[in-house]
């Protein structure tokens, strides 16, 4: 798979914080009811709220289809993935 050819493609479409489609997912990094945490062109995309379901998951087209209740999204550089006090680490302790 050519990632270059996904790149700028990110895109999030939310109808009334009950589902959302996402573009440009590279990767899904970790998921529960909870938060969902993903990979995209743009950065670490991390979405929490309530009852979150990964309906589909589509890697090579880069898409992810959840629902449930989104309370919030923030993203992290990918950067930040690297260093002694990474995204994740401070997300996880």
């Amino acid at each position: 798979m050519e990632e270059s050819g996904r790149a700028g493609t990110h895109k999030i479409v939310m109808n009334a914080r009950k589902t959302a489609v996402i573009s440009g997912v590279l990767d899904v990094l970790s998921f529960d009811t909870k938060e969902v945490l993903l990979q995209t062109d743009l950065g670490i995309l991390l979405l929490r709220g309530d009852d979150l379901h990964v309906n589909r998951l589509t890697l090579e087209k880069g898409e992810v289809d959840l629902d449930g209740r989104i309370d919030s999204l923030s993203y992290s550089e990918n950067s930040h993935l690297k260093g002694e006090d990474s995204f994740l680490k401070k997300l996880f302790r």
